[in-house]
C-alpha cells in the first residue's frame, strides 16, 4: 500500500478498527477515511453506495460489525444476523463496484463447528453444526467469507478474510450487558475490589461513566448494591463475591487487539488472496474419468489470527483477580451456559505467511487494566 493511498477503515471507533487506525498511523499512512455510525450507517445500502462513489477508497478494512458476548448473542439473534449481513454485503459489493484494490474482511473463530477438533484449522469450516448461542452471528461471518471468495472468483477482486481469536484491548467494551468475557470479568472484579474496600468514590465514578441498567453513581448505596447483584457482584456483611457464568472449565484463546491490527496491516501490505489458497483445492471431477478436466474448488481461503495457546475461564478469572488485587471469592454458576468448550486456533497458515503474535495474556491483562484505570 502506498503511504498516500486512500484507506477506508469501517468501524474505526471499535476495538478492532481503532487498533488498525493506530497501527496505520504509526506506519505513516496519512489518507484515512473514517466515518462514525451517525455519519454513515453501513446497513443503509444507498448511503454506502453514495459514500463509495464519492470517496473511491483504494483499500478497505472491514472491521465494522455488531458484536457481543453470550447474553447479547442469545438475546438479539435477529439483530446479529441482519445487521452483520447488511454491513458486509453493502461494503463488499460496493468495494467491487468501485474497484477497490484490496479488502480485508474480519470475522471470528465462532465460524467453526461446536465440536470441531482442536486446534481449529481453516479446513474445518462447514464440517458440522455450529454453537447454538452465537449461530446467527457465525452464519453472517461465514457468508462474509463466501462473499469474498465468490467475488474473487467471479470478478477477479482481491478480497481477503481473517478470523481472529477472542479479542481484548484498548477501547474494549465494558458494558456488562453485551461485553465479551474478558472485559466483563475485569469490570466486575474491579467493582468487587472497590466494594470490599468500601471505596464508594470509585464505584460511583464507574457507574457514572457506564450505568448498570439505569443505575448511576448518583443513586443511594442501597440502590447501587441491589443493582450490582443481577450482574453477579454481591456483598454480604464484609464478604464480597463475584459470580461467573458457567463452570469456568471452557478454554479460550485471547488475542491482544494491537497484535490483530499489526497482522491485518501486514497482510494488506504483503499478501493477496492468491496467497491464501491452500494446496488441496484441485480435485478430480465426480466421475473419476481420467479424461475429464480437473475442477478447481476454492475453499477455506480465510486465515486464522491468534496466539495458538489458550486459558480456561477459571484461570483467566484468577489472573485478573491477581492483577487487580481483589481478595473476595468467585462463584461459578453452572446453571448458565458455557458456550463452546474450547476454541483454539491453528495459526500455522498465518505463521507461514510471515506473521506471529507478540503479546501474551499475562502482559495483555496488565496493559488493559492499566488503560482501564487511566481511562
Amino acid at each position: 500500500m502506498d503511504k498516500n493511498a486512500k484507506i477506508y477503515v469501517a468501524g474505526h471507533r471499535g476495538l478492532v478498527g481503532s487498533a488498525i487506525v493506530k497501527c496505520l498511523q504509526s506506519k505513516g499512512y496519512t489518507n484515512l477515511l473514517l466515518k462514525t455510525h451517525d455519519e454513515l450507517d453501513l446497513t443503509d445500502t444507498a448511503a454506502v453506495a453514495a459514500f463509495f462513489q464519492n470517496e473511491k477508497p483504494d483499500y478497505v478494512f472491514l472491521a465494522a460489525a455488531k458484536v457481543g458476548g453470550i447474553i447479547a448473542n442469545s438475546t438479539y439473534r435477529a439483530d446479529f444476523i441482519y445487521e452483520n449481513m447488511m454491513i458486509q454485503s453493502n461494503v463488499i459489493h460496493q468495494s467491487y463496484l468501485n474497484q477497490v484494490k484490496k479488502l480485508l474482511f474480519l470475522g471470528s473463530t465462532c465460524i467453526y463447528p461446536k465440536n470441531a477438533p482442536q486446534p481449529l484449522k481453516e479446513e474445518y469450516l462447514l464440517t458440522d453444526v455450529l454453537e447454538y448461542t452465537n449461530e446467527p452471528y457465525a452464519i453472517a461471518k461465514i457468508a462474509g467469507i463466501k462473499m469474498c471468495e465468490s467475488y474473487n472468483l467471479q470478478y477477479k477482486t482481491n478480497f481477503m478474510s481473517v478470523m481472529p481469536a477472542n479479542l481484548y484491548g484498548l477501547n474494549d467494551n465494558f458494558d456488562l450487558q453485551n461485553s465479551h468475557v474478558l472485559p466483563a470479568l475485569m469490570r466486575k472484579i474491579h467493582l468487587g475490589k472497590a466494594l470490599e474496600n468500601s471505596d464508594w468514590k470509585t464505584i460511583r465514578f464507574n457507574l457514572d461513566l457506564l450505568p448498570l441498567d439505569g443505575t448511576t453513581g448518583k443513586d443511594p448505596e442501597t440502590v447501587i448494591l441491589k443493582s450490582l447483584e443481577p450482574f453477579g457482584i454481591f456483598k454480604k456483611e464484609d464478604e464480597v463475591s463475584v459470580e461467573i457464568w458457567g463452570t469456568g472449565k471452557p478454554m479460550r484463546e485471547f488475542l491482544w487487539s494491537e497484535d490483530l491490527a499489526d497482522a491485518c496491516v501486514y497482510l494488506m501490505e504483503n499478501r493477496n488472496f492468491s496467497d491464501c489458497i491452500n494446496d488441496k483445492n484441485e480435485v478430480v471431477g465426480n466421475s473419476g474419468d481420467a479424461r475429464e478436466a480437473k475442477e478447481t474448488e476454492f475453499r477455506n481461503t480465510h486465515i486464522n489470527i491468534g496466539t495458538g495457546s489458550d486459558i480456561s475461564i477459571k484461570d483467566l478469572a484468577y489472573l485478573i483477580k491477581k492483577t487487580i488485587g481483589f481478595k473476595g471469592s468467585f462463584v461459578f454458576n453452572s446453571q448458565k451456559p458455557d458456550g463452546t468448550f474450547r476454541k483454539l486456533t491453528d495459526v500455522s497458515k498465518l505463521n507461514n505467511l510471515g506473521w506471529k503474535h507478540q503479546v501474551a495474556i499475562e502482559e495483555g491483562v496488565r496493559k488493559l487494566y492499566d488503560w482501564y484505570l487511566n481511562k
